[in-house]
């Protein structure tokens, strides 16, 4: 799978400079953890659009490159149908291509990176020293994980994540479908791979001063809140 072009990645919103670029303010980084359902990705968007900085989504990167119908999006659909992670040079060059862009000056928030210990330890090599990465971690309990995904819907057109009871897409009126990675085998094998794969990074950063944990298992409202606390506790006056 090639990688797609930096200039064509979608899945981002924000302002500002290149990463780890000379500025005058530090910026706020933070990279959202927690298992498939967890809730990061609508919660990375929210506190990405509340501060001004890019939302960077590895997922919504992928799904707009299969709508795209490359060769990057063709391949990774085949991946994470089947409920595994895509590898991680992949990953690592689509995140080190973005870094590249103009946008993140102010900060960014990461959303489904890293994935691995090898991941997490490109991503150290990837950023300054002006501000540091505060990681948040959303626990949500397993049923609660299952009964969530079982019931997500994304947009057949464009790919958007639909809020529960939803009816159709915010962003294009397109019909709601179930993700073809939610189905119950594969959520289980998704839940399987990231307790496997993933829940190490967790262990790698918990010993980080900068790393915080929420309680996922609340309102949006109450996580978005906690969150934004967590963050706060570590970059203070900046926010």
């Amino acid at each position: 799978m090639s990688r797609p072009d930096a200039r064509n990645i979608a899945g981002v919103q924000g302002r500002g400079s290149a990463l780890g670029a000379d500025g005058d303010a530090a910026p706020i980084r933070v990279v959202m953890l927690g298992p498939p359902g967890a809730g990061k990705g609508t919660q990375a968007a929210r506190f990405a659009r509340q501060r001004g900085v890019p939302w960077i989504s590895t997922g919504e990167i992928l799904r707009q490159e299969e709508l795209a119908g490359t060769a990057l999006g063709h391949g990774a659909k085949v991946v994470m149908d089947a409920g595994r992670l895509v590898n991680d040079d992949i990953m690592i060059g689509i995140v080190r291509e973005r870094r590249d862009r103009r946008d993140v000056r102010d900060g960014f928030v990461l959303d489904g990176f890293p994935r691995s210990l090898q991941q997490a330890e490109a991503l150290d090599a990837m950023v300054d020293v002006r501000a540091p990465i505060v990681i948040v971690d959303i626990e949500v309990p397993t049923e609660t994980l299952i009964a969530r995904l079982l019931g997500r819907k994304i947009c057949r057109n464009c790919g958007w994540n639909a809020a529960p009871g939803v009816a159709a897409c915010a962003k294009c009126g397109g019909p709601l479908v179930q993700r073809s990675d939610d189905n119950g085998d594969i959520v289980r094998e998704r839940l399987r791979v990231y307790a496997e794969s993933t829940e190490p990074i967790v262990e790698f950063y918990r010993q980080r001063p900068t790393f915080r944990s929420v309680d996922g298992d609340q309102t949006l409202d109450s996580v978005a809140a906690d969150i934004a606390a967590a963050v706060a506790s570590v970059v203070g006056s900046r926010m």
